[in-house]
């Protein structure tokens, strides 16, 4: 009997710094993974996290990991030829199927990029599979900019806009303040056809989905993804139990009409 809680050695294949906390770890993991799906990764002795999966392919995955405590502080150490330990995938991700010949916008929130990378990098690489594909990204500031090699490349045939908050490095050229000033200012949209994704800090996501139900957009076309304590990843633990709802059993996706039901 496969013990569910068991985690398997994966290989660290590189590391790349994203920001000065925010650095992407590609892992050797042949595992199934859906978009906005999460894993547990842990090292012996150190501790354990649910960690978003960022993108993933044939026998890969990449997950961007921010400092902020005693497990990240020293995954920030760890080098190529190194090895986390992870258990998973876990969760139900974005149902992608459903974006197929639709208008598609991604509104992101800081490291809530990192959720949605794999769908930006898979519809730009088949733009024939959308009408359209708009990702609206807002960071603090350009130090917090995530995944810019990438977004340079996006820009060559999507409708990419970046904004932060305040500038700190003085040389900024682009849009400064909030992401709902973003979605405010988009044109016309056709409601009808249009599917969302809104992904980042909890005070973003209310705002942000207001400002597209302003625009016309139905609640059952805006999907959300919630960041919970998810200890054990199997409903389990309760540590992310919402009400009567496992986060890491019936999310972290979530329609917009089931999310608005959960009361923290």
């Amino acid at each position: 009997m496969t013990n569910p809680y068991r985690p398997f050695k994966a290989e660290i294949l590189s590391v790349l710094p994203q920001t000065g906390i925010d650095f992407t770890f590609r892992l050797a993991a042949d595992i199934k993974v859906e978009s906005g799906q999460f894993v547990e990764v842990s090292l012996p002795g150190v501790g354990e996290a649910p960690i978003s999966v960022s993108d993933f392919g044939p026998g890969w995955i990449e997950m961007t990991i921010r400092r902020v405590g005693k497990l990240t502080n020293v995954i920030h150490t760890l080098t190529p030829g190194g090895s986390l330990f992870i258990r998973g995938p876990y969760g139900k991700g974005f149902p992608v199927d459903r974006f197929t010949g639709r208008d598609l916008i991604i509104a992101a929130g800081g490291t809530g990029l990192a959720p949605v990378k794999s769908i930006v990098r898979r519809f730009y690489k088949n733009t024939a599979e959308l009408k359209s594909l708009t990702l609206l990204a807002g960071f603090k500031s350009p130090s917090d900019v995530l995944f810019r090699d990438e977004i340079n490349i996006w820009q060559s045939c999507i409708n990419v806009q970046i904004t932060v908050d305040g500038d700190d490095t003085g040389e900024w050229k682009g849009r400064v303040g909030l992401i709902t000033k973003l979605i405010s200012g988009l044109p016309k949209i056709d409601v009808q056809n249009t599917e969302v994704i809104i992904v980042g800090p909890p005070v973003m996501m209310k705002f942000a989905s207001q400002e597209f139900f302003k625009k016309g957009i139905p609640e059952d076309r805006v999907w959300v993804s919630f960041e919970r304590k998810m200890c054990c990843g199997l409903g389990k633990c309760g540590h992310c139990k919402i009400d009567d709802t496992y986060v890491c059993l019936e999310g972290p996706v979530f329609n917009y009409t089931a999310a608005a039901q959960l009361t923290d």
